[in-house]
């Protein structure tokens, strides 16, 4: 082989490579509803015009959903590709102390590619749980902190352990705080949201009541989001030489944002004309912008896949919102965070890569963050374990444009422990919750703001759901493959399965 035929023989494997094995950015953000996006909303009372690029540039799922209702099981199924509800959290959240809710072992969105070639980095919120050194008022700061996002695919982790409203509160950067939470406080009013509170000093000595928080000297709550997108950036710059040549990164950012507390930068004041929550979400998307700018310079863009979503629906805030701005948080959706409806988990849902997804382009059809798993093995040819992935669906074929079949059945779970079938414009939701309610049957093709019970009119179309909700939860899974057992034996929550 002459020597120009094995430069461009060599030049054609490196290109292969690279685009084999894009850079991965999943920008994961709190509480945003699918009204925060000014791309989705055409009557928001603020711009999101980073966000609004993701789309112009990339994929918009309009029926993209978050794998629950609430924060913890959320992000659980996000990185691992399975319902939160099959481990032994059937309801609510995680403080930030407690055993991870991913067990060792599980694969992860970070595991796998790591396993596949990634460098991986967590920045941000966990909330998944965490080990600390010794107990509230008697820890040991010089020990490490186990059982946390480097024990579970991540070679680095920069962040925070929970949301603010929970301790322990410090900058972490791998095992260690960078300066230990040694001092507490409590929640502090805000005086510029709605219902919210601020996380800042003064802070205490000596806690004064038994649920105060243990918060380091140097924690402000307003630092949150410029110190995440800093330090996802200055890893990013560490990884920039190798991923041009051929060695790609996976960086998981979870912002905390618009969760409260909703504390926009003063440089954002005055923006917007939905008060201190639209300048939190135009700062939100101005950090955004700064990773994508970083792309751009770095000439990383065309094979580096951004995934933007939110982890549930907006708070409950959305109603004075509504009322005082007019700002649809929630837009056409019915209810928000905690909610089985409509505005509970479905969710801004955007994905840019130019190599290989039509600028400008929609999905239609249902899509699941747990899909994420069983879309990057798609996307690499390799295949997920039977005891990994169990309900991850690969969205691959519909992100490029390819004839893609509609997604399999998928479950939405609320906080209060109801749950809900989707199978194409069908949605029913099942008896049981807080308040023991009867089962509900929505055409979603025809009344996505689910306003018109039809059980009564189709009782062919409940029967057959219920049906495949019960099979998919006593099956341990929703993809084909061999039956996984759930974590726990059935839970009260399945009424209609459990006398």
């Amino acid at each position: 082989m002459s020597l120009f035929r094995l430069l461009l023989f060599s030049l054609f494997n490196a290109a292969t490579v690279i685009a084999a094995k894009p850079n991965v950015i999943i920008i994961y953000v709190d509480d945003m509803g699918y009204g925060d996006a000014s791309c989705l909303n055409p009557q928001a009372k603020f711009q999101t015009p980073n966000i609004d690029r993701l789309a112009g540039e990339g994929k918009t799922f309009t029926d993209g959903h978050s794998p629950d209702t609430v924060c913890t099981p959320s992000r659980y199924g996000l990185l691992t590709g399975r319902y939160s509800w099959r481990t032994t959290m059937k309801r609510g959240v995680m403080g930030a102390e407690g055993k991870c809710l991913i067990a060792d072992g599980r694969t992860t969105l970070a595991s796998f590619l790591r396993d596949n070639g990634y460098a991986t980095a967590m920045v941000g919120k966990w909330h998944l749980g965490m080990d600390f050194p010794g107990t509230k008022g008697d820890r040991d700061w010089s020990k490490p902190t186990v059982d946390m996002p480097l024990d579970k695919g991540f070679d680095y982790f920069w962040g925070i352990p929970a949301s603010m409203n929970y301790g322990v509160l410090a900058w972490f950067e791998g095992r260690m705080a960078k300066l230990p939470p040694t001092l507490f406080t409590r929640k502090k009013p805000n005086q510029i949201a709605i219902d919210d509170y601020r996380i800042k000093p003064p802070y205490q000595a000596k806690p004064v009541k038994s649920n105060d928080l243990e918060v380091a000297p140097d924690f402000v709550d307003i630092d949150c989001l410029d110190r995440f997108t800093e330090q996802a950036i200055k890893w990013l710059d560490r990884q920039a030489a190798a991923a041009r040549n051929g060695k790609p990164f996976m960086l998981y950012l979870s912002h905390t944002s618009p969760h409260k507390p909703v504390i926009p930068l003063k440089r954002f004041r005055g923006q917007g004309d939905a008060g201190a929550y639209g300048e939190f979400m135009i700062e939100t998307d101005w950090h955004v912008g700064r990773v994508l700018d970083w792309l751009d310079e770095n000439k990383l863009a065309d094979n580096t896949i951004v995934v933007f979503t939110s982890d549930n629906g907006p708070e409950n805030t959305w109603r004075k919102r509504n009322e005082k701005f007019g700002h649809q948080s929630n837009w056409i959706y019915r209810e928000g965070k905690r909610s089985i409806y409509e505005g509970g988990h479905r969710v801004p849902f955007l994905v840019r890569w130019p190599a290989k997804v039509k600028a400008g382009s929609r999905w239609e059809q249902p899509v699941c963050q747990t899909d994420l798993l069983a879309t990057f093995a798609e996307m690499l040819g390799k295949n997920i374990p039977d005891n990994a992935g169990e309900d991850s669906v690969s969205f691959y074929r519909a992100l490029t444009g390819e004839n893609a079949p509609q997604r399999l059945a998928m479950i939405h779970h609320g906080m209060q422990g109801r749950y809900a079938i989707r199978e194409g414009q069908w949605k029913l939701i099942m008896e049981g919750g807080r308040r023991a309610a009867k089962r509900e049957l929505y055409d979603l093709s025809a009344d996505p703001g689910e306003k018109n019970d039809l059980i009564a009119k189709h009782p062919k179309v409940a029967k057959r759901l219920a049906k495949r909700i019960t099979e998919i939860i006593q099956n341990g899974r929703t993809t084909p493959g061999q039956p996984q057992p759930n974590d726990t034996p059935p839970w009260k929550d399945l009424v209609w399965m459990v006398d």
